[in-house]
């Protein structure tokens, strides 16, 4: 299956398992290691604290979450430092061909991302790009748009509206691209065009 890029000037991207490998197991492990109890944080009911959605709008800051998950795991001998690195295990890589593909995609089209994410995992995300591409990240696209920062998240469909009136796109000229349904689903809502990603597809060999 190819992408249908017919009448299409603009792509926005989503970052994670579409652009970013992404590991949440690794981060519930890790919580497990520094102290969680599992009945707190587990399989089920993972990041189901209020604080962690309030980290992804913006709402509180990266040290109003270190405070949080220490009365979370009641463990206030947490270092900010253990947090962070737990709370990013979750963080893989970019890979290469990814990154070519949107460098490929935006000799032609308008490129965009627009990720539900926090500055706990953006900071370890441009970090790592950069000591492994040598490039820096954002410039990969024309514009990036975080949750944290625009104060709003998929799939609520105020949060794509943000986004087009952001950008400024025409969403019916516009591709979003996604790996869950409930978040495509709420695109076109808005009024974009929509990919999903499905599990076991892989978006270089989409487009």
């Amino acid at each position: 299956m190819k992408a249908d890029l017919s009448n299409i000037k603009n792509i926005i991207f989503d970052l994670g398992r579409v652009l970013l490998n992404l590991d949440f197991d690794a981060s519930i492990k890790a919580f497990h290691k520094i102290g969680s109890d599992k009945e707190v944080l587990d399989h089920k009911n993972a990041y189901a604290d209020p604080i962690f959605y309030n980290l992804e709008v913006g709402k509180i800051t990266p040290a109003e979450f270190r405070t949080g998950v220490r009365e979370l795991l009641k463990n206030e001998k947490l270092t900010d430092q253990q947090i962070d690195e737990a709370w990013s295990a979750m963080i893989l890589d970019i890979p290469e061909q990814r990154v070519k593909k949107v460098q490929e995609l935006s000799k032609k089209y308008k490129v965009y991302l627009f990720s539900n994410t926090n500055q706990i995992h953006i900071d370890k995300l441009l970090a790592e790009f950069k000591a492994q591409h040598r490039i820096d990240f954002p410039p990969l696209f024309n514009a990036v748009y975080y949750s944290h920062e625009i104060h709003d998240r998929k799939p609520e469909v105020s949060s794509y509206e943000k986004v087009i009136a952001l950008s400024g796109v025409n969403p019916e000229e516009t591709l979003f691209v996604d790996d869950l349904e409930k978040n495509i689903i709420a695109a076109q809502k808005a009024g974009l065009k929509t990919l999903w990603l499905q599990k076991g597809m892989e978006m270089t060999e989409l487009f």
